[in-house]
């Protein structure tokens, strides 16, 4: 229990920092913004590639991998599916989607993993299914959709190539596959830089809460509802059945892949929502909500098969 309180009341008084920092106008009109190019184009990108440069690449063909593949598409083919035929649009349809299953894996996965699972490395499987496959496919579907003038067809083919996330994910993967080792000229300055990654995206995440209106009220509300009931309870019940059900898992290994899954929505998917200017307030509401459910959730969750 003490892993779960801990990770929550460390994004909390960082965002609740953002919070006064945007009240206050510390960071002027456009600090909000600028953290959040900071963060999308500068630091996830070092923060990632330094993360999966150095990751174990076996992991991939685990069974706790299949059963996170398998619940992720669940949970954002339901909201993917309602979307359509709501009519909600491609652009909101998809971070939506992101939020209902793309879990927060780095700065709150890790301190979960240690103190709740005994391992911080059982988050590895997750975070490289997200940053190597969700995340290059999410941020080029953005990408293809958005406004803007359009482009040939071989620029929109190498349009992974162009986002910076899916360049810092893919280099890292590629680095670590040949067994190549960076020097540490290279890779400290990195380290360092992408140490900025999570407090940017945190203290955004909370200076745009400044002035906002009750979370599940506003023009959101049934996409926000909709993603934060997959997010909390339908996609750690995908994970159970599944790990259950198709993979005969029991014991630590059905911990470990019920709660990764019961993981709120990620702070970074709002970085995502604002730098194309599509669903965020979507996708502020639903990291709150999912955020202040994940409690509970991750405690029964824990209680019942630890």
């Amino acid at each position: 229990m003490q892993g779960v309180l801990t990770g929550f009341a460390v994004i909390a008084v960082v965002i609740g920092v953002g919070y006064v920092i945007g009240r206050r106008g510390h960071l002027g009109d456009n600090g909000r913004e600028v953290l959040t190019k900071l963060a999308f184009h500068v630091a996830s990108p070092a923060l990632l590639f330094t993360t999966l440069a150095q990751a174990d690449l076996s992991v991939i063909f685990s069974s706790r991998l299949l059963v996170t593949a398998m619940s992720t598409a669940a949970a954002a083919g339901v909201f993917v599916a309602v979307g359509v035929v709501r009519r909600w649009g491609v652009g909101r349809t998809t971070i939506g989607a992101l939020c209902s299953s793309y879990v927060n894996s780095g700065n709150l996965g890790i301190p979960i993993a240690v103190y709740v699972l005994g391992d911080a490395s059982l988050v590895a499987p997750v975070l490289l299914f997200q940053q190597i496959m969700v995340t290059p496919i999410a941020l080029t579907v953005l990408d293809l959709t958005g406004g803007g003038e359009r482009r040939p067809l071989w620029q929109r083919l190498i349009t992974p190539l162009r986002n910076p996330i899916a360049v810092g994910s893919l280099g890292g993967v590629a680095v670590s596959a040949t067994g190549l080792t960076v020097p540490g000229p290279i890779l400290d300055p990195l380290q360092l830089i992408g140490g900025m990654s999570v407090p940017a995206v945190l203290l955004a995440f909370g200076i745009s809460l400044c002035g906002s209106s009750m979370p599940g009220r506003g023009f959101d509300r049934y996409p926000v509802l909709l993603s934060v009931a997959l997010k909390a309870v339908g996609q750690p019940l995908a994970a159970w059945a599944l790990a259950v059900g198709v993979f005969g898992l029991h014991g630590a290994p059905l911990l470990d892949v019920v709660v990764t899954s019961a993981l709120p929505a990620a702070q970074n998917l709002f970085t995502y929502a604002s730098r194309y200017q599509v669903g965020e307030t979507l996708a502020r509401e639903s990291i709150l909500l999912s955020t202040i459910l994940a409690v509970p959730v991750l405690v029964v969750v824990a209680a019942v098969l630890g």
